[in-house]
């Protein structure tokens, strides 16, 4: 039973829109949990995969400032997407400061890289800072989402931000059905920037299995 729709906009291709549905909920979700208002910065932690890829263009769209974090060869894409870019790992807080030299109001980890503390460090209170991928968050006294929401009104919002130009989430790289293992691999090697999709044959995808 389908519980969770919305119209895909003529503009979005199929494989484009199979990747929109966890990041854009989980994007819309944890952006409300932090509440920031226009003018507030807010730091996105693993900013080059689906949810940062999403988080980082929303929150751009509610006229937050965003820095957001990747590998160096991701960069650019973050640039793109109108985030201030960094990469992560040892010197986090001070590259991140130099950006930020009025403060960080919040800070989003959905990659789940050990960042919880120097994300507490930047903003100075547990309660702004979110995550969707480090259980030990709550020992630090950060904060943990991970049950959706209105996955309906969120796909709405997306699709509506898509037409407006607002929202656009690249896909990577796709994968036939033989190839999910790789398509598995490729992700968990962290570096991709977008979704990585695995795209069903015709007869398959309609249902027609003998």
């Amino acid at each position: 039973m389908l519980d969770a729709w919305a119209l895909k906009p003529d503009s979005l291709s199929f494989e484009e829109a199979a990747g929109y549905p966890i990041p854009v909920e989980t994007a819309f979700r944890i952006l409300d949990q932090v509440g920031l208002e226009p003018g507030a910065t807010l730091l996105v932690s693993g900013a080059s995969g689906g949810v940062g890829t999403a988080a980082v263009q929303i929150a751009r769209t509610q006229g937050i400032t965003v820095i957001g974090t990747a590998s160096p060869a991701n960069q650019d894409y973050l640039r793109k997407l109108g985030a201030l870019a960094t990469t992560y790992g040892d010197g986090l807080v001070d590259r991140v400061r130099a950006l930020a030299p009025n403060g960080v109001d919040a800070a989003l980890d959905v990659s789940g890289s050990g960042v919880i503390a120097d994300c507490i460090e930047l903003t100075g209170n547990p309660s702004t800072v979110v995550s969707i991928a480090d259980v030990t968050a709550p020992e630090l006294g950060a904060q943990m989402s991970f049950a959706p929401t209105d996955i309906s009104a969120a796909l709405r919002a997306a699709a509506t931000l898509h037409v407006e130009g607002a929202l656009h989430i690249p896909v990577e790289t796709t994968f036939s059905l033989v190839d999910t293992a790789a398509a598995q691999a490729h992700n968990e090697d962290g570096h991709a920037a977008g979704r990585t999709v695995v795209v069903l044959p015709t007869d398959v995808a309609r249902g027609r299995f003998g």
